[in-house]
């Protein structure tokens, strides 16, 4: 299964939105006196604003070229946004219908957009429960896709195009940092980004340190099992943890908090003017951690897998923070002063 092509350097002018995935940008958030540094790989720079446009593209190509999806079927999927965003985008241009599942726990803005681009939302829990339900909505897509004709649920969780889909993302990192990738950090929900990612990485930088953050509550680094208000990422209590999770080439799993990952999302937003998303919040803020203690001159690579404007309304509200127990000035202020200490403004 080869990766459909994304380029190395975004081309001028192209016909299709899915042809400006990828070539997305690296930021040098900071670096230590020794100049080890931390980059991000801000996969907001997609379309959608998201990395998981990539997986989603891959799927549907996949598909195709496997005979499951012909000409004018429906293209199924349980999402919490994200994923949803890159099929719809998908599915408009290439000619599917796309129904999404969904539940109350994924940001507004993604249904909202989701739905101006055509997608039917189909909720598994009435309005005013903002619950993840990862198992029922999988449940349901894959009921849909079984009693409908000429339709395919995408299965992220346990799709092996899912992983192909970033191989690319390795690609870039590799040209762009002529190999000398010391980390590789990332969230971890369905495993294809930071897995498929990694696998690919280890082909051409085989000594790279592969570190996997996922929320407190979620399963796929162990219990205690909990609610957790970060979107997108992480394996809720009652879901598998999906396929593309490989322990093997993991070197670390992290949980971070979500007063943590939001309060890390705050701060550099404020100290950077860089809106980055709640789960990225946490992937920043295990990398920040880890920093000091990398030797002289290495590079860790964060992968930011979307950015804040999604979260408006819920991480960047205090009214919304407040009413969870989730606000912590004296956290964010922490990590500020952290960004002061390590943040170089002179030029690289």
């Amino acid at each position: 299964m080869a990766p459909s092509p994304h380029p190395l350097h975004r081309p001028a002018v192209v016909r299709r939105v899915s042809e400006l995935i990828g070539a997305t940008p690296l930021f040098e958030l900071c670096r230590t006196e020794s100049d080890a540094r931390l980059l991000l790989k801000l996969e907001q720079f997609n379309p959608t604003g998201t990395a998981k446009i990539r997986m989603a593209r891959q799927m549907v190509v996949d598909a195709e070229e496997r005979g499951l999806l012909r000409p004018g079927g429906r293209i199924i999927e349980s999402t919490s946004g994200n994923t949803g965003l890159g099929l719809a985008v998908v599915a408009a241009e290439r000619g599917y219908t796309f129904t999404a599942v969904v539940d109350h726990h994924a940001a507004k803005d993604k249904l909202r957009a989701m739905r101006a681009m055509g997608t039917e939302l189909v909720y598994v829990a009435d309005a005013g429960d903002d619950d993840l339900a990862t198992a029922a909505r999988e449940e349901l897509a894959e009921k849909m896709a079984a009693e409908t004709d000429n339709a395919y649920f995408t299965e992220q969780h346990n799709n092996p195009a899912n992983a192909v889909g970033y191989h690319p993302v390795a690609h870039e990192l590799d040209a762009a940092l002529d190999g000398r990738v010391d980390v590789l950090i990332g969230a971890v929900g369905t495993g294809g980004g930071l897995f498929g990612t990694g696998r690919e990485l280890r082909r051409t930088v085989p000594g790279v340190r592969i570190v996997g953050v996922e929320p407190e509550g979620s399963i796929a680094f162990g219990p205690p099992a909990h609610d957790y208000h970060q979107s997108g990422t992480g394996t809720p209590e009652g879901a598998t943890i999906g396929a593309m999770v490989d322990y093997d080439l993991l070197d670390e799993g992290v949980k971070v908090g979500d007063v943590a990952a939001f309060a890390t999302a705050r701060a550099v937003a404020r100290r950077t003017g860089l809106l980055i998303g709640g789960s990225a919040g946490g992937v920043v803020h295990a990398a920040l951690a880890r920093l000091p203690a990398l030797p002289p001159g290495a590079t860790m690579v964060a992968l930011v897998n979307d950015g804040g404007e999604k979260y408006l309304d819920t991480v960047f509200d205090d009214d919304w923070m407040a009413a969870r127990d989730l606000l912590s000035p004296g956290v964010e202020r922490a990590v500020e002063e952290t960004l002061a200490k390590l943040r170089r403004t002179d030029p690289v």
